[in-house]
């Protein structure tokens, strides 16, 4: 499988301007939809004006022989809008990728972008600076989408995106990740784990060439394509304005459902997500909605645990801890409700949040998570 020439072509020049379309584009919201929907000639002429010839002939002498070798070299498979194997609901694009530039596992790569094309993906995207309550939705969407076997679309970035993509590697499901530089690049570098775990077990795509670094334009240009590949875009935390929003202004612009996870009124980070909702938003409290959505009330379910997800902890004591701080807030008045000490409530508190089973509020007290066990440090070794 790889790109014709002329889609290759083109590719290689929007990499080539990468830098260039950086230095013309001066706001990190600026969308790129109209430039990069150019022919080439008005493409390179709107980029670089009166040097368009020179930047013409750079891309003249590239042996598109010798690059596709390259790109066999650090496992990149190209993918053009001619092919069989590219999503077609990314045709609906005023601006499609020429290329994608994929990433996966070398023997899986080509039925892991035929399941994309032929099944319902959902894009589950948000703030970097994500709450405690944030992060744990995103793992519990990201792990219940992916056990039902739906493909979890998102970023590989900081908070909400990395955290969905967890979820669906802890549910046994594909995340595709679509990035803002060349597939082959971790970006942020903390995530080169997550971003070799994703290559192995889903795909990592961008429309920029491999070793480009990302842009500040790149950033939204690559939202519309991962609105574009998912029949629902689910935002679980995004302040107002925020990158999450243009993905989800990009869905609606083609007709695709766009969902928002309910936050508290007084979050920065809920504002963009309750305006959604105001708006008309689907609201989502589970995976169980965003299935209900893609399949209808009730036509495919999430699988039931596995005996090791636990819902409430076995100790007696934790249970009774855990079920009065959903309704206190002071450690003393937990520790009466319980039944014990205030050390002994305490400890148990301790206990609970390092097992996953509450969150401390911003504000003081704690709330109960969904008992699916610590989500919010590393998942896997090498990530700080």
């Amino acid at each position: 499988m790889s790109a014709c020439d002329s889609c290759l072509r083109r590719s290689l020049l929007v990499g080539l301007l990468a830098r260039r379309i950086a230095g013309l584009l001066d706001r990190p919201s600026t969308r790129v939809a109209g430039l990069l929907a150019l022919p080439e000639a008005e493409l390179v002429r709107a980029v670089v004006g009166k040097r368009a010839p020179r930047v013409m002939e750079a891309v003249d002498g590239r042996d598109l022989t010798v690059e596709r070798r390259g790109f066999a070299r650090r496992g990149v498979m190209t993918v053009c809008r001619h092919a069989e194997s590219y999503p077609s609901l990314l045709n609906d694009l005023a601006d499609a990728p020429a290329v994608l530039f994929v990433v996966g596992a070398a023997s899986e790569t080509a039925a892991r972008l035929a399941r994309l094309g032929d099944e319902p993906a959902v894009a589950i995207v948000g703030t970097r600076s994500a709450s405690s309550y944030g992060r744990e939705v995103a793992h519990s969407l990201g792990r219940g989408l992916g056990a039902a076997g739906v493909p979890v679309i998102s970023g590989l970035a900081l908070g909400i995106d990395a955290t969905a993509h967890r979820g669906c590697l802890a549910g046994g499901g594909m995340p595709v990740g679509v990035l803002a530089c060349g597939p082959d690049v971790a970006y942020p570098r903390r995530h080169r784990a997550l971003h070799r775990k994703v290559c192995e077990e889903g795909l990592v795509m961008s429309e920029l060439p491999p070793g480009t670094q990302p842009f500040r334009w790149s950033f939204p240009a690559r939202n519309r394509i991962m609105a574009g590949l998912a029949q629902i875009t689910v935002v679980v935390e995004a302040a107002d304005p925020s990158g999450s929003l243009i993905t989800s202004d990009f869905a609606r612009e083609l007709g695709r459902t766009v969902g928002a996870v309910p936050g508290h009124i007084t979050s920065r980070v809920a504002r963009g997500t309750n305006g959604l909702l105001r708006d008309g938003a689907v609201p989502v409290t589970c995976a169980e909605d965003v299935l209900d959505e893609l399949f209808g009330a009730g036509a495919r379910r999430v699988p039931p645990p596995a005996p090791a997800a636990r819902a409430a902890p076995a100790d007696p004591l934790l249970r009774r801890v855990l079920d009065a701080a959903e309704r206190h807030q002071l450690v003393a008045a937990i520790a009466a409700d319980a039944g014990t000490t205030i050390p002994a409530a305490r400890a148990a508190l301790g206990r609970l949040e390092a097992e996953g089973y509450v969150a401390r509020r911003e504000l003081g007290g704690w709330e109960r998570t969904l008992g699916t066990g610590p989500v919010l440090g590393a998942a896997y070794p090498g990530e700080p």
